[in-house]
């Protein structure tokens, strides 16, 4: 792993900017969440939130087992499923 020694600065509204190489190499975008760990003596540390997959069998099987609480109709879940699994990589929006 490469180790980036980089001296950033806190604006006003507390915000930090992550340098666009460290953000190219480590896939950081727009909407990528991060979990914030506060180490007291140390700083903080932060880790990217890695989205999962929609083709997760989990996560497959308990969408099919609520469709219909959900309002989902399970003959356009296979299509969606192919639909997303088309596409690069999805966009973290909420966590």
């Amino acid at each position: 792993m490469k180790r980036y020694p980089k001296v950033i600065q806190c604006d006003e509204r507390g915000q930090l900017v992550i340098p666009k190489v460290i953000r190219t190499d480590l896939g950081i975008g727009t909407g990528t969440g991060f979990w914030l760990h506060c180490i007291t003596a140390e700083g903080i540390l932060l880790k990217k939130v890695e989205a999962p997959k929609l083709g997760e069998e989990e996560m497959i099987s308990e969408i099919k087992e609520k469709s219909e609480k959900l309002g989902i109709k399970k003959s356009n879940l296979s299509k969606t499923i192919l639909s997303y699994d088309s596409q690069n990589e999805g966009d973290l929006e909420v966590i």
